[in-house]
């Protein structure tokens, strides 16, 4: 489960390990590449996934030296 680094609940007030606290879901999607499902709580970002064709594979080097596949 996604939370914020500073505690176990969704209120930044109260750090540490507190005990009887609701968590409140912002966001549940699959991740389906990953195999499980994401719940996202208070505000945090994720990381963007990888393409499947990473972008390295329409790059290379002609035997001038000329780098081409950049955009």
């Amino acid at each position: 489960m996604a939370k914020t680094q500073y505690s176990l609940t969704d209120d930044p007030a109260r750090l540490g390990k507190p005990t009887g606290f609701r968590i409140t879901v912002t966001e549940v999607y699959g991740s389906a590449g990953a195999g499980f499902v994401v719940a996202k709580t208070g505000d945090i970002m994720t990381m963007p996934g990888l393409p499947r064709m990473p972008a390295a594979e329409g790059m290379a080097v002609t035997p001038s030296g000329e780098i081409v596949g950049l955009s």
